[in-house]
């Protein structure tokens, strides 16, 4: 298909913005469910995480970097698929890369055990 014309014509009728339009109205009810459903487990793993860390006694200004380390545990765990020992590994893995940023290895391993029920390999 060297034709330039011809690969022109074949872009628009494979993207028709009315057909795309109408498959994702017919796409955007579940969705929008399965979102708030993720968002809702979201929230709740961010507020058990701000529980280990008011616990812990971490300052309020290093928040961000744990609930990053625990949105990165949420994504391997969610959204990943990973389990058993694998995840273990994963978790640790993790753990150790945000020990070396400068967080405490203690308060990570709470977020681990406490908010993911995630073990130690």
């Amino acid at each position: 298909m060297s034709d330039a014309v011809k690969r022109l014509s074949s872009w628009k009728a494979k993207f028709n913005v009315e057909r795309v339009k109408q498959t994702l109205d017919d796409l955007r009810p579940d969705m929008l469910a399965r979102y708030e459903a993720v968002l809702a487990e979201l929230v709740t793993m961010e507020t058990k995480t701000k529980e280990v860390l008011s616990i812990h006694g971490v300052h309020t200004i290093l928040f961000v970097p744990y609930l990053n380390f625990a949105r990165q545990l949420f994504k391997l765990a969610r959204r990943q698929h990973v389990a058993g020992e694998s995840l273990e590994l994963a978790a640790q893995v993790l753990l150790d890369k945000w020990h070396s940023r400068g967080l405490d290895e203690k308060v990570l391993a709470a977020i681990r055990k406490g908010v993911f029920a995630i073990e130690a390999p």
